[in-house]
């Protein structure tokens, strides 16, 4: 599987880059993320339940953070393993640009699904991963630049982020979910 994509997020390039490296906000933004953890400066390992069609499965997913240019870029690789269910593996290489406005995230996503997960189809991968990183960007957009009281966080598809802090939806997660979180946190799309 392979996805990228960019979405704007309005919030300084050095405030995303904090927000993409907090473990406490990556815990509330990635969806099903039962525990993410910090072992070091580069490494975390997390707890993700996701539900793919019919099928229910929880990664244990390590996840390691490469080729880091703060506050501009890094790669993200990580595997997950969901037991019976099977497993996930891949990388995301993020990028984020000053724009006006805020901040353009840039990202690039390969990922392989393998067990009975891969069975599903690509059809219904793709459409979960999109799913959850869909939720996992509107929830970080929340996050970094929470919209004004009464407002709706959620903009349409596609479209760039309100200025008052909704996200369109877009893809990522099942490796994303897996590898950005453990992704855990995942697969961008």
């Amino acid at each position: 599987m392979k996805m990228s994509g960019t979405r704007m997020i309005v919030a300084t390039r050095e405030e995303v880059w904090k927000q993409l490296n907090d473990p406490d906000v990556l815990r509330r933004c990635i969806p099903g993320c039962e525990s993410l953890e910090k072992v070091s400066a580069t490494e975390l390992t997390a707890v993700v339940a996701v539900k793919i069609g019919p099928m229910k499965a929880r990664f244990n997913g390590d996840v390691t953070l490469q080729d880091l240019n703060p506050p501009v870029s890094y790669r993200i690789t990580g595997s997950g393993k969901g037991g019976a269910a099977g497993s996930a593996s891949g990388g995301a290489n993020v990028r984020l640009e000053r724009v006006e406005g805020g901040t353009e995230l840039a990202y690039d996503v390969d990922a392989t699904v393998k067990g009975k997960l891969a069975q599903l189809g690509s059809r219904l991968i793709d459409a979960t991963a999109a799913k959850l990183a869909g939720e996992f960007f509107d929830n970080f957009a929340n996050e970094v630049s929470p919209p004004a009281s009464g407002e709706a966080a959620t903009t349409a598809p596609g479209a760039p982020m309100a200025a008052g802090g909704g996200m369109p939806r877009w893809v990522w997660w099942v490796a994303g979910a897996v590898i950005l979180g453990g992704i855990a946190v995942v697969a961008l799309r």
